[in-house]
């Protein structure tokens, strides 16, 4: 290994209050769309989270993985409906690191990982090594393991585990150690095993939990996981019985919030529900709340922020228009619809979970049909979103609206959301829908990035909402159902206000009322800055989770 490599790579001198080295480990990063490593929010997050510790000088780095295949690309089969397309992917921006170390898969075969590196003057963030296995002198089994991020089969995504974690945990190993390592969900959990097995104690670990859903707090047969080589060495039956829970399965949850130091969630409403989801489990840390944001500089479109700064109404509307123009050229291009800057435009966006509700505004067709063409309020509504591909009811919802939608000209759903097309969404639309089962949305910054932009949140109050929010000030709030009832009563609940807040407040307030809806719409930017830039979740991270 070359000396000339064994440095962490930062540009600057780390600030006095963020001396502290940080190693932050996450599956997926949302850095540019040029780097195709992320699948949704998670990504976002950790991507303006890298973003703004180096506009900070912080003395972090992260660690990922370098996906072959990304996430997937989104295309269209014959008949619109949704294409996975996977595409080799290629960085010539990426060196290599010259730090290759070997990780053990399936009690004793050996599998070769190297770190490429970004550097921070690449996208502006603090240096992220990328993990492959697609290495010279691994097997062919072997050099998939980093093809697909979110691989449907199970050992290979145990393997991925082992190598972010424990492949991870040798890189800094490898660049002198860490004084935190910091696991943004349990994927790395591996590294936590290594890392306590060659003396390294709790008090450096620390850990993000992202979500309430089952999906997102993976559990597996810890047998099974022993035999893979996830905990860096076979354990004994007698502690193995100690990691697991239940009947003989490991949560990764748990796991990481009992051997973490200090843990947190990523809102206040989150903490509690996590706090109450955990808390008949021995042994776990605190979970504090540290709110997820998004980096202002890398979102906000900068003559909207001129507009807003100088409180020039005239100019911000106009360059509104500009930008919905911008996003109907991709309306145009896809579906073959011409879009009208004029008209209110509401955007659903986001990844295509059940309890997200993507067709939520669609549950009563009849209403919502005199809605959709009304002539005294017209309305433009477009959806977007990657559907997770093995998920059967997101990929047939996401069908199904493409079916819907086909033969409307005034609705459309959109392919190929990544962070260009998230970009265009938030600066072009007018009204960000949120939808999903209250207390099941652990945050969901993509409303932080749409408010920056102009656009109205028009949500359900869950998630960061709760701390942001000023019903009919800077937002439009939907009363609470109550998290006990059924879900069908949650959804007729949910639907019927969203309808009457349409009807009665929205689009009288859009078309009728232009002063007023100009008001709200700097309030909402200035409700969402600083408080939910990243700046600020990047200090919270020093001063909260790593004293």
């Amino acid at each position: 290994m070359s000396n000339s490599y064994n440095k962490w790579f930062h540009p600057y001198k780390p600030a006095k209050a963020y001396q502290k080295k940080v190693a932050y480990f996450s599956m997926e990063f949302g850095i540019d769309q040029g780097l195709k490593i992320y699948s949704g929010g998670l990504g976002f997050l950790a991507g303006s989270h890298m973003r703004s510790a180096f506009e900070l000088k912080q003395n972090m780095i992260g660690i990922g993985m370098l996906w072959k295949f990304g996430y997937y690309d989104q295309g269209r089969n014959s008949d619109q409906t949704l294409r996975t397309n996977f595409l080799e992917k290629n960085y010539s921006f990426l060196e290599d690191s010259g730090l290759e170390v070997e990780v053990t898969i399936n009690e004793n075969h050996a599998v070769k990982v190297r770190a490429m590196v970004l550097k921070p003057e690449i996208f502006g963030t603090v240096p992220l090594y990328l993990l492959t296995t697609d290495v010279e002198g691994n097997d062919f089994l072997s050099r998939t393991i980093t093809d697909h991020l979110y691989d449907n089969n199970s050992f290979t995504r145990i393997s991925q585990n082992i190598v972010l974690g424990i492949g991870g945990a040798k890189i800094v190993q490898a660049l002198g150690g860490a004084d935190i390592y910091h696991l943004n969900e349990g994927h790395a959990l591996p590294a936590l095993y290594y890392l306590r097995n060659i003396g390294i104690t709790k008090d450096k670990f620390r850990f993000t939990t992202h979500t309430p859903e089952k999906a997102g707090n993976t559990e597996r047969e810890g047998n099974l996981l022993n035999k893979s080589g996830f905990f860096g060495r076979i354990l004994p039956e007698e502690q193995l019985h100690k990691e697991v829970v239940g009947y003989g399965v490991l949560n990764y949850t748990v796991s990481a919030l009992r051997l973490s130091k200090r843990s947190n969630a990523v809102s206040k409403l989150h903490a509690k529900v996590a706090q109450g989801m955990w808390k008949d489990f021995d042994g776990i840390s605190d979970i504090i709340p540290i709110t997820n944001s998004q980096n202002q500089a890398f979102w906000q479109d900068k003559p909207l922020k001129a507009a807003w700064e100088k409180h020039n109404k005239k100019g911000f509307i106009a360059r509104k228009k500009l930008l919905k123009s911008q996003l109907f050229e991709q309306v145009l291009d896809q579906t073959g619809k011409i879009f009208n800057p004029d008209v209110i435009t509401i955007v659903w966006a986001r990844r295509f979970a059940q309890y997200k509700r993507a067709d939520l505004i669609l549950r009563d067709l009849e209403r919502f049909e005199r809605l959709a063409s009304s002539t005294k309020y017209p309305i433009q509504l477009i959806w977007a979103g990657k559907p997770y591909p093995k998920d059967a009811y997101a990929v047939d919802l996401f069908n199904h609206l493409v079916r819907y939608s086909k033969d409307k000209k005034n609705i459309a759903i959109l392919t190929g959301y990544e962070i260009a097309l998230s970009k265009k969404l938030k600066t072009g639309s007018d009204i960000w829908l949120n939808t999903p089962r209250i207390t099941r949305e652990a945050s969901g910054t993509s409303g932080m990035t749409a408010a920056m932009n102009g656009s109205l949140n028009l949500s359900i109050n869950d998630g960061w909402i709760p701390e942001f929010a000023v019903n009919g000030k800077n937002g439009f709030i939907l009363p609470e159902a109550n998290p006990e009832s059924s879900e069908w009563d949650q959804d007729n609940f949910d639907s019927n206000n969203l309808y009457d807040v349409l009807e009665n407040k929205v689009l009288p307030m859009y078309y009728e009322q232009e002063e007023k809806w100009m008001e709200m719409v700097f309030k909402g930017i200035e409700g969402v800055i600083p408080k939910f830039s990243s700046k600020r979740m990047a200090k919270e991270y020093y001063t909260k989770l790593y004293k």
